[in-house]
């Protein structure tokens, strides 16, 4: 890390199935990618203190879509319970219509 004066050792993706190492002189900078094609530097604590917002807020968020999952998943077996009432009171009908006729 920054304090250590040993160069870091790294494995990064250069393409989808290729990885190479590299050795990663002790910095107190960092280059972020912010997506959109935008890169900016920070000092080795701002970036981490920006990347542990980011990693709180994406936790925050994947409950709030696992709790979302979780209700579509009820009204999912809601909806399929009513579709076999419906089903059965079809067939009930029918039935009913066939013994009058």
């Amino acid at each position: 890390g920054q304090d250590s004066e040993e160069p870091i050792v790294s494995d990064f993706e250069l393409s989808e199935t290729l990885w190479a190492k590299a050795s990663i002189p002790p910095t107190d900078r960092v280059n972020l990618w912010l997506g959109a094609n935008v890169m900016l530097e920070y000092p080795i604590g701002e970036a981490k203190d920006l990347l542990t917002s980011k990693l709180a807020s994406a936790r925050l968020s994947l409950e709030q879509v696992d709790e979302d999952l979780e209700f579509i998943k009820e009204q999912i077996t809601t909806v399929e319970v009513n579709m076999a009432r419906v089903y059965n009171e079809d067939v009930r009908r029918r039935r009913q219509q066939t013994a009058s006729a």
